[in-house]
């Protein structure tokens, strides 16, 4: 984690850590939210991608890099290609919202569509790299990337270290097992508590069952976490994460909102959905031996701020 700190520091912003009174008030907590909004390409997901990328052997890079994404992932890795100057290709489903699919055409790379389903994904990749050479950077089930996005939670529990929980979104798993990997190396008594949507539960399904369970149609507002926990992201959140609580679609929106009006900042659906966790009071109901939540001090990792601003929920 360190080493992937200290490779991508030329390139990713040490994005700031705000706090909100108002919040702290509302819910009888301390909040510190590392706003990934603001890193570029206006997610945490360039650490990870600017970490796969510059970890490549100079003669592997040179031949690009490729990889499939509903839109975070596939513009920071198209940022991060250029930045180093090297092909990137990315498949894009169609119902990827239109300022992510923008951004990644935006930073140069390949855009090339497919059906909105996993398997589509990654046929749709297989087909189009095929005997380029080009590496595969996978959105989340890769060491390199896992060690990239762990890079935020490292920033915050060194700022802010005595906290007593960190809340982190779940989707493929990347930030939540980097979180895990960072917050257990450098502050082990804080709790690790991961965030997912009611529509989308396949991550607390399988926590809880101790298998990796898909999901099958998952049905979100958050679209940053509608794929299906990782491999490799399974294996370090079962062994390294305390607990995967649920929120609602209305908790996610209210969320969302409050974080628009009471600190003045710009999110997407998938950052509010760790706020949600309180709005909806899911951390005190999913495990009755937690401690609870009352004024503690709660990290939250504001996973990022690319909104369609035609499609607000509001």
């Amino acid at each position: 984690m360190v080493r992937a700190a200290e490779r991508i520091r030329p390139f990713a912003r040490r994005t700031p850590v705000l706090t909100a009174a108002s919040l702290d008030a509302l819910f009888g907590v301390r909040f510190f939210f590392k706003c990934e909004n603001f890193q570029r390409v206006g997610a945490f997901k360039f650490r990870g991608a600017s970490n796969a990328v510059w970890s490549l052997p100079e003669p592997e890079a040179a031949r690009g890099v490729a990889t499939h994404s509903s839109g975070n992932h596939g513009a920071a890795l198209a940022l991060a290609a250029r930045l180093r100057g090297v092909p990137c290709t990315v498949v894009v489903p169609r119902n990827a919202p239109a300022v992510k699919r923008a951004a990644v055409a935006g930073y140069g790379a390949e855009v090339v569509p497919c059906e909105p389903t996993l398997e589509a994904r990654e046929a749709t990749l297989a087909r189009v790299i095929g005997g380029s050479g080009q590496t595969v950077v996978h959105p989340y089930d890769d060491a390199r990337v896992i060690a990239g996005q762990g890079t935020a939670a490292l920033e915050l529990v060194v700022e802010v270290p005595d906290l007593d929980v960190v809340l982190a979104p779940i989707g493929g798993g990347g930030l939540v097992a980097g979180t895990a990997l960072a917050v257990r190396e450098a502050s082990p008594g804080a709790r690790v508590v991961a965030v997912e949507p009611l529509g989308a539960d396949d991550a607390y399904r399988s926590f809880r069952s101790g298998e990796r369970l898909p999901s099958v149609a998952p049905n979100t507002i958050a679209d940053g976490l509608l794929t299906s926990l990782g491999v490799r992201n399974f294996e370090l959140v079962r062994r390294y994460v305390d607990d995967i609580v649920r929120v609602s679609e209305e908790a996610i929106v209210q969320a969302m909102r409050l974080v628009w009006e009471r600190m003045k900042i710009v999110i997407e659906p998938s950052a509010a959905v760790p706020l949600a966790a309180l709005v909806d009071g899911a951390l005190e109901t999913s495990d009755a031996t937690a401690p609870p939540m009352a004024g503690k001090r709660i990290g939250i990792l504001l996973s990022g701020g690319n909104v369609d601003l035609d499609a607000l929920p509001w």
